[in-house]
């Protein structure tokens, strides 16, 4: 049975979220690094450690984000992708039989 929304744009779509995630990576880890090195400050109170380990929390939940666009990826039908781009290459043609 065929999809009604397009697999491949999804797909291009989810490669363009991965290029940006990627670029924000080097970012992310240089800010986990610059956070770690904040938790090493003589006589720094406990409650701002705290709060120094919870944001190095939330920097690495990229790796969930990375985890999501996998997901979106796997949840494509097999063979959807393929499937589509072939019947691109004769064009976009409605179908006169309803399915």
């Amino acid at each position: 049975m065929p999809i009604k929304w397009s697999a491949v744009k999804v797909s291009e779509a989810m490669d363009e979220v991965e290029r940006q995630v990627t670029l924000a990576d080097q970012f992310i880890a240089e800010a986990k690094a610059k956070a770690r090195e904040a938790r090493s400050i003589a006589n720094l109170p406990e409650y701002l450690d705290d709060r120094l380990v919870r944001l190095i929390t939330q920097l690495e939940r990229i790796d969930n984000a990375k985890d999501a666009i996998k997901a979106v990826r796997s949840a494509i039908p097999d063979g959807a992708i393929e499937a589509e781009q072939e019947s691109l290459k004769y064009g976009n043609q409605q179908s006169l039989i309803e399915p």
